[in-house]
């Protein structure tokens, strides 16, 4: 696994001062770009997915889609995306959520989870916890059970983790990089 973090890593890119100055954002582009990197990082997601008995995957607009839809398809489950509101036509559940300056909510269609189903949340970078934190209600509020949260990065000096540990009651969080 520590070649598989190291290639990861080695290609995202950090870009100094954005999208505010004093912020150093982590670019996964060149990882996308990169079929072996892109590859390395579906079967790692998929494997996890696959050993903690999902048998569905819910994407984290934006990111989350990008990453969640091939693992879904390694895995071998379905693919549910969960967007901003209003982005969904049809009957949604939503959820509401506090960020630092402000509020946000997300949707999901409300047919595409149901009892029975066993849901791992994928996105792209583990920071404050909100969005997580908040689908994660979305999809027990549709009755399904959490099998687990994966990212591919975690900023741990966002204290997002502490802030899902209560949501996840007991599901694993895994974080293939940890910065």
């Amino acid at each position: 696994m520590t070649g598989i973090r190291e290639l990861l890593l080695s290609r995202i890119r950090d870009v100094q001062d954005y999208p505010e100055p004093g912020v150093v954002f982590k670019d996964i582009t060149p990882l996308l770009a990169d079929p072996a990197a892109f590859t390395a990082l579906t079967d790692s997601l998929a494997e996890f997915t696959v050993r903690h008995g999902a048998t569905k995957v819910v994407g984290l607009e934006a990111r989350g889609f990008i990453l969640g839809a091939p693992v879904a398809v390694r895995a071998g489950v379905g693919f549910i995306p969960v967007r901003k509101a209003g982005k969904l036509p049809g009957a949604t559940l939503s959820q509401a959520y506090a960020l630092e300056y402000g509020t946000a909510e997300i949707e999901v269609h409300a047919e595409d989870l149901s009892p029975g189903d066993r849901v791992m949340v994928i996105d792209d970078v583990l920071a404050t916890g909100g969005t997580a934190e908040a689908s994660l209600s979305l999809i027990r509020r549709a009755g399904a059970q959490v099998a687990g949260v994966a990212v591919l990065m975690e900023l741990g000096f966002l204290d997002g983790r502490a802030r899902l540990e209560a949501a996840l009651d007991g599901a694993p969080l895994e974080a293939l990089i940890k910065v």
